[in-house]
């Protein structure tokens, strides 16, 4: 078998061939691979093999055999290590039932020189001497291997990390390979974890995305990436990529990373010492503006504060000249005391300004009524209008809630710094309005506009831009003349932002301005500014509206609307006079008329007076008015008016107005008065004690006391109020107690007040009367277990009102 093997592929014998045969070895020849057939013994003895097994040796067949005897195992006698590796590969296949195997090994030629081989082989089902046989085929791929070789040591010389990616259409990129040190660096190796590599990639993708047209078209592609190693070290890589080869259309890109860390971190501090160098010089800018701003700040405040000042020191010396002449110190008093409420006015807006550029000026959430606040509004405003001639109306629209959750304190000042400005800057003649408008109401929260409007002289669109700018006033003159400190507009702008509203305004040159203000708030759970469910007793009236802004006549019907009462309404007097003959001429007069008190044709008196010689005599009338109607109530009486509304007119008041006159109780409502009383009797005989350290406060406040019949003890710190307080605690109807005192404050004396053990310790009026003004003032007054608080200077009427007020609840 072996020599008949033998001859068939050897070249000198052609004797034996038949056809078949020389076929076959025709195409091993043209294959030129190794071929060879053995025994799957100890030896794997060779049984026979082509003219290429021997040519892959580099021995003759005849050399083989003497040298080996066609044992394999002395051919790798000098290779101990590459035949153990190949007989645990025959053993482990034999074992495991395969049909073969395959091996990449190192093969000694006679030289003494390797050459890499690729061994495959198949085990067939034929046997000789017991000994399975195996046919295998060599093939010479040193060229392949050593240019792998050469490719992985010019991969490990390259400069940085290389590895090989395929692309796919998506623009994933799969891993193919890299040298040691890319695989060792980001653990992207087939042992490994690569997680990270893939988090590498996915923390760029954004960069990756961006060579997506390079990537997709197989060019080349360059870009910066940051990423993580396995010891968490971060690095800045520069990426160099060139397509190598395309598989199934996708391109193989071998990419280059080098370590740029060093040059990038560099540029970036670079980068951030020109920012901080920039931020440095724009700080500078800054403090320098800054530094202007405080120094113009100074020079105006020192000019407006100046100015009141002058007219107060120079008052007093002219009244204290002419102090015989009673007519000229009442002159110089009147002069000092405008004077002072400017010099007061300016020390507000300047303080009000430091604490919100300060942050410090906190916006309350506490119940209170809309009515009350209008109320307290109209009663400075209207006063002011009419001294100036000015008409002032405060129009009401869907208003369907006036309990509401906000900052009152806050809403006030809003309001009353506008339409103090509406007042400086509109002529007599002219007109300023108020217009409170319900937006909207849901998920318990309302939203109102607040629109003051006017008639005066109006701003250019230029100053528009600096309206809301601490100090700016259009006209330096204007703004002296009217008394303006140039603050009242920053202010409101800044209230209405931290009450989370808006404000925006419009004007022109000559034709007015108008401001709109819109602001949100909640309702109070469990509060309702419904009215009374009494609304049986009204609904069966009829009523008559009389009043010469339109506004104010569709608003009061629909509140009479919604309480049951089918009205009318008419703007002039003499349309009114008509109205109520008809329906008496009809048998069907007017239960109630509610007449304005100033119109154009006839004033409310007036047409009081001619209703009653028209009208049923049970016809109720009820004058609305917007001032104090004092002075008008013996007229408007004797003319025949039975009772009297403030406006502007809310559903509350209204329906107690309308309630008055079907039980027929004459109800007066009341509309605060906006002079000075000048007798308060349910003062008179009351004791107080002032503590107060400053002695010409002290001074002040006896004296105001006093003028209303009130006795006066005084202490000059917290401690001796105390101790007076625990000697005479039963002679005190109310302690008026200063806060900033040496010894011991006013906090500090009134909860030694609250917790001694005197029998009215809890219940004794105790009142801030303090410099300190601002909310949280007022805050911690309660706090501290004061029952009010009272601002310096003394508002004198604000005083009285306030100690007959607590005085009257404690004594009932």
């Amino acid at each position: 078998m072996t020599d008949q093997g033998n001859e068939i592929f050897s070249e000198g014998s052609k004797t034996n061939f038949t056809p078949a045969d020389y076929e076959y070895s025709t195409l091993m020849r043209l294959l030129g691979v190794s071929v060879s057939k053995h025994l799957l013994d100890e030896h794997f003895t060779l049984v026979w093999a082509n003219e290429f097994y021997y040519e892959f040796t580099g021995w003759s067949k005849e050399e083989y055999e003497t040298t080996f005897h066609n044992r394999p195992d002395l051919y790798y006698k000098k290779d101990p290590k590459e035949w153990q590796e190949l007989t645990n590969v025959v053993y482990n296949a034999i074992a495991a039932g395969e049909k073969g195997y395959k091996l990449l090994s190192r093969f000694r030629r006679k030289n003494g020189d390797y050459i890499w081989i690729q061994l495959s082989t198949q085990f067939s089902d034929e046997y000789i001497d017991g000994h399975q046989v195996a046919y295998t085929v060599m093939t010479n791929i040193d060229d392949v291997v050593r240019m792998q070789k050469e490719q992985s040591v010019t991969y490990e010389s390259l400069p940085g990390f290389v590895a090989k990616y395929r692309i796919d259409p998506h623009l994933n990129l799969t891993l193919l390979e890299g040298n040691s040190r890319f695989m060792e660096y980001f653990g992207a190796g087939q042992d490994s974890d690569n997680s990270l590599h893939k988090e590498n990639i996915t923390k760029n993708l954004d960069v990756i995305l961006s060579q997506r047209e390079n990537f997709l078209s197989g060019k080349p592609a360059h870009f910066v990436m940051k990423v993580q190693s396995r010891t968490g070290q971060m690095l800045w890589l520069q990426v160099n990529a060139s397509c190598v080869d395309w598989q199934e259309g996708c391109p193989i890109y071998l990419a280059i990373f080098i370590d740029i860390t060093d040059i990038t971190e560099l540029r970036q501090m670079q980068k951030k010492l020109t920012e901080q160098a920039d931020a440095l010089r724009d700080a500078l800018s800054v403090a320098e503006h800054a530094n202007q701003a405080k120094a113009d700040f100074l020079s105006r405040m020192s000019h407006e504060i100046r100015t009141p000042m002058n007219a107060i020191t120079g008052m007093t010396t002219i009244a204290a000249a002419n102090i015989n002449d009673r007519q000229r110190v009442a002159d110089c008093l009147e002069k000092i005391a405008s004077s002072s409420k400017h010099l007061m006015t300016l020390i507000n807006d300047v303080l009000d300004m430091s604490k919100i550029d300060a942050g410090k000026m906190k916006i309350a959430h506490e119940t209170f009524d809309l009515q009350n606040v209008t109320e307290s509004i109209t009663a400075i405003i209207y006063p002011q209008a009419d001294a100036k001639g000015l008409k002032f109306s405060v129009p009401l629209v869907d208003i369907t809630d006036t309990v509401l959750t906000g900052d009152a304190l806050r809403l006030n000042q809003v309001l009353i710094n506008l339409l103090s400005n509406a007042l400086k800057f509109t002529p007599e003649g002219g007109a300023v309005r108020l217009e409170i408008r319900q937006l909207q109401k849901k998920a318990g929260r309302v939203r109102l506009r607040f629109t003051v409007s006017d008639t005066g002289i109006g701003m250019s669109q230029e100053f528009m831009k600096h309206l809301f700018t601490p100090f700016e006033q259009e006209s330096t003159a204007t703004g002296r003349s009217a008394g303006g400190t140039g603050l009242g507009m920053p202010i409101t702008k800044n209230l209405v932002t931290l009450m989370g509203g808006t404000v925006s305004v419009r004007s022109e040159p000559g034709k007015g301005s108008t401001f709109i203000v819109e602001l949100d708030f909640d309702l109070p759970d469990g509060r309702s500014s419904e009215l009374p469910q009494m609304r049986q007793t009204v609904e069966s009236l009829k009523v008559l509206v009389t009043d010469d802004d339109k506004d104010s006549c569709i608003y009061t019907a629909l509140m009479l609307k919604n309480l049951g009462i089918e009205s009318d309404w008419v703007l002039t007097g003499q349309e009114c006079l008509e109205s109520v003959r008809r329906a008496h001429m009809d048998g069907s007069d007017y239960d109630v008329c509610l007449i304005d008190l100033k119109m154009p044709d006839m004033n409310g008196i007036e047409v009081t007076r001619r209703i009653r010689e028209l009208a049923d005599p049970d016809t109720t009338i009820v004058i609305i008015t917007a001032y104090d109607w004092s002075s008008i109530e013996k007229n408007a009486r004797q003319a025949g008016a039975d009772a009297f509304l403030s406006k502007p007119v809310f559903a509350s008041t209204l329906y107690d107005t309308l309630l008055s006159a079907t039980t027929g109780a004459k109800k007066i409502i009341l509309l605060p008065s906006s002079g000075i009383e000048k007798h308060w009797p349910g003062l008179s005989g009351r004791h107080v004690l002032l503590v107060e350290d400053n002695e010409l406060n002290r001074e002040i406040a006896t004296e105001l006391l006093k003028m209303t019949g009130v006795m006066v003890d005084c202490a000059a710190d917290g401690r001796q109020a105390f101790d007076m307080f625990l000697e005479h605690g039963d002679r005190y109807d109310l302690i008026l107690m200063d806060v900033q005192m040496p010894v011991m404050d006013g906090y500090r004396a009134t909860e030694a007040i609250r917790s001694c053990g005197h029998p009215r310790a809890a219940s004794i009026p105790i009142i801030a009367m303090t410099a300190d003004a601002f909310h949280e003032d007022i805050v911690k007054a309660g706090d501290a277990g004061m029952n009010g608080h009272l601002a310096k200077p003394i508002d004198q009427e604000l005083l009285y009102k306030t100690l007959t007020d607590i005085i009257s609840k404690v004594s009932s």
